[in-house]
This record gives C-alpha cells, sequence and structure tokens, in this order.
C-alpha cells in the first residue's frame, strides 16, 4: 500500500513539473511578442557576433596551424596512409580541421551571449514581468549582481573546461550530439535559475527552490538545449530561455510564499484553539 502510494506521489508530482514547466513556456512565448522583449533580444546577438568575429580573426590561424602540426607529427598518418593513401590524408585534413576548430570556438562565443543574458538582459526581463504578471511577488534579493555575475563567471568556465576536455570523444558517434545537448543543458539550467530569481527570491527561499524545483529547472534547460542544436534558434534563444526561467521562478516563488503564508496561518490558528481550550 506505501509503494502504491509512493508511486502515485512521484507520478502526481511528475505531472505538476510537466504542467509548470509548460506554462513557463507558453507564458514565455507571450512575453517574448512584446515590443521590449524584441529589443531586448538584440544585445545578445551583437555581443556574440562581435565576440565570435574577434575570436574567430584571432584565433583561428594558430588554432588550425596547432591542429595541422598535432595530426602530422602524430601517428594518425601512419595508420591512414596505408589505407587512403597521402593524398586522401591531406584532403581529411583539409576538411576535418575548420569543422573541429569552428566546434571549438563558436560554443566560446554562445556562452559568452548566454552570460551576457543572463546578467543583463535578465534584470531587464524581471522587471518587465514583475510588473505586468507578478506585481504580488515582492522583490526579496539581495546583493542580486554579485550572485549573478558570480554564477555566470563559475558556470562559463565549467561549460568551457568540459566543452574542451570532452571534444575527443566527439569522434565516437553519437556523443558528439549528446555531449552538446549534456553541456548546453548544464549551462541553461545552472546560469538562468540562479539570475531569474536573484532579485526577487530571498536567500532562504533561493536555497527552497533550488532544492525542490531542481528537476524542472534542468527540464527547462534540456528543452533549451534541444532548440540550441537549430542554428536559427541561437537569435533568439537566449532571451526566450530568460523568459521561460523567470516564469518558472516567479510562479514557484508565488507558490513557495502562498504556502508558508498558509501554513503561518495555519499554525496561528492552532494556537488560538488551544489558548482557547486552556
Amino acid at each position: 500500500m506505501n509503494t502504491t502510494r509512493t508511486h502515485v506521489s512521484q507520478a502526481n508530482g511528475t505531472g505538476q513539473m510537466l504542467q509548470d514547466v509548460g506554462q513557463a513556456f507558453l507564458r514565455a512565448l507571450r512575453s517574448q511578442i512584446h515590443p521590449k522583449m524584441i529589443m531586448a533580444l538584440f544585445l545578445p546577438v551583437i555581443v556574440t557576433l562581435v565576440l565570435g568575429i574577434v575570436l574567430f580573426w584571432l584565433a583561428w590561424t594558430p588554432l588550425t596551424t596547432w591542429m595541422s602540426e598535432y595530426l602530422t607529427n602524430s601517428a594518425v598518418p601512419g595508420v591512414v596512409d596505408p589505407v587512403i593513401g597521402a593524398a586522401g590524408f591531406l584532403m581529411l585534413k583539409a576538411w576535418m580541421i575548420p569543422i573541429v576548430a569552428a566546434i571549438v570556438l563558436m560554443p566560446l562565443a554562445g556562452i559568452v551571449g548566454l552570460a551576457v543574458a543572463a546578467v543583463w538582459i535578465m534584470p531587464m526581463v524581471l522587471t518587465f514581468l514583475g510588473r505586468r504578471n507578478y506585481p504580488d511577488v515582492q522583490a526579496r534579493g539581495r546583493h542580486a549582481l554579485i550572485v549573478s555575475v558570480w554564477n555566470a563567471l563559475w558556470v562559463s568556465v565549467i561549460f568551457v573546461l568540459g566543452w574542451l576536455i570532452t571534444l575527443p570523444l566527439w569522434l565516437i558517434p553519437p556523443l558528439g550530439v549528446v555531449l552538446s545537448i549534456f553541456w548546453w543543458t548544464f549551462a541553461y539550467s545552472r546560469m538562468m535559475r540562479v539570475d531569474a530569481m536573484a532579485d526577487h527570491a530571498s536567500p532562504k527561499e533561493r536555497k527552497t527552490l533550488l532544492r525542490d524545483k531542481n528537476a524542472g529547472y534542468w527540464m527547462i534547460g534540456l528543452a533549451c538545449a534541444l532548440i540550441n542544436l537549430l542554428p536559427p534558434a541561437w537569435v533568439f534563444l537566449p532571451v526566450f530561455s530568460g523568459l521561460v526561467f523567470a516564469h518558472y521562478s516567479f510562479e514557484s516563488l508565488r507558490q513557495l510564499r502562498y504556502q508558508q503564508s498558509a501554513d503561518t496561518q495555519m499554525d496561528s490558528g492552532e494556537i488560538i484553539i488551544e489558548e482557547d481550550r486552556v
């Protein structure tokens, strides 16, 4: 009996989480078409494009030269030459090196664009949604900017290091796609969830939401990572993901405070009843 109740409770919890996540995405779609949020799309895109151009300009030649020399001096030619010949190996290098260089450099620009959206655009998103959709959710956050910047820094560093360390595993199909989804899920969920609640949730509330809503945040991050596989999504996803995480966090914070208020009133009522009995 207890096992059955546990399974039912878990199923209900999962169903509620899916409903909350779906609701956050639908609300984010409606918010995204507002002129203010459309204008907000451009800053992360501009930063990503500019950084991408600078990275490719500064790092492309050194990176491709190093990769070419590494391949030439490694054991790869001795293994490949008997199969496809020297000319085949040169052709392999000609198309493989630019692809690998792009796989290395493009995510670096992308994670900076996401960090810009988290640190600079998210406060604008929170102000917009707070006034328009959640006026009843008071801002109780402390040191929001410091929390946001620190969170963006450590998530970006872990993302870049993890991406580069696991890059050789891309040679094993289909780990390239799996690792890309994993690292972008990590980036979106870990970066956006903190910024989405830093202004409004108190440190204690933030800790509670990160614990109780962890699965929901990871699910949103996974959905964003899957959308991120489509290049056109790179234009709107940094801001749109911020809207999704913000809606989810606002609603979760509203429910948390409502529950805490109800518990407090219940406790007060019980105390009054006990006093009357005495």
